[in-house]
């Protein structure tokens, strides 16, 4: 379980320090599928970046399973299970798939490789590939899910998924994430505005404003994500001023 208290985030910026996040408290429980959501520019990604350790916080806790991390960096909470997934996956001229997973999984035995196959992927036609721009942006969206898995985290983060991606490979990425849920026991966090990927989560978090604005089952929350005429009352930092454009 990774819990988030009283958490605040400020940056420097060209015109001085921003608040980007204020007072965020949030539970993430084991094997759940998050959704967080809300308006560009929201916090979405800072508050994940926060979780990884990319950004230190300004104030508050993170917990992981009953252990403050808040003053450990990327490789030590990557040591504790916690890994990131960003919107354009990196490329590595020179690199095989199967050196890259075996990279991930810190030199573990990969046997068959079953993670490539857990995302659709053919160990077979994959294993020996480079890790260059002969992949399209669906497989090495999904090669780079392959790395997360063969890792065994606690917690999974990815950061707007179907970004660059073309709609049928966007389809497949969809179940894979499906299937993963299932089979897995990871905490998954996917940061995403589309209705495919929200109509996943065990929960959604809306976040604007740098604020958490609100948080429910994906039930509870589908009528409030959904509702052409909310006005901005609940998700729009601007409370329903018209030129704040709405996430949707």
């Amino acid at each position: 379980m990774l819990e988030i208290r009283n958490l605040s985030l400020t940056l420097e910026g060209e015109k001085g320090s921003v608040e980007i996040l204020e007072d965020i408290n949030l539970t993430l429980q084991n094997h759940k599928l998050y959704v967080f959501t809300g308006p560009n520019g929201g916090g979405k990604s800072s508050l994940a970046k926060v979780i990884m350790g990319i950004y230190r916080p300004t104030g508050g806790k993170i917990i992981l399973d009953g252990e403050d991390i808040t003053a450990l960096g990327v490789t030590e909470r990557s040591r504790l299970g916690i890994g990131y997934a960003f919107q354009q996956p990196p490329r590595f001229k020179g690199l095989k798939v199967r050196e890259l997973i075996q990279i991930a999984a810190g030199n573990k035995p990969i046997e068959g490789c079953s993670c490539l196959a857990d995302v659709g992927l053919c160990p077979e036609d994959y294993l020996d590939r480079d890790v260059d721009a002969s992949l399209s942006g669906g497989e090495l969206k999904r090669i780079e899910i392959a790395t997360l898995l063969a890792r065994n985290l606690k917690v999974a983060i990815y950061d707007e998924p179907e970004a660059g991606i073309d709609l049928w490979s966007f389809s497949r990425l969809r179940e894979t994430f499906q299937e993963l849920h299932n089979k897995y026991d990871t905490t998954l966090v996917l940061i995403s505005h589309q209705e495919r990927i929200l109509s996943l989560a065990d929960e959604i978090v809306l976040i604007a404003g740098g604020t958490i604005r609100e948080q429910g089952s994906r039930d509870d929350m589908w009528p409030v994500i959904m509702d052409k005429s909310c006005g901005g009352r609940k998700i729009c930092p601007g409370a329903g001023d018209e030129n704040v454009e709405c996430f949707r």
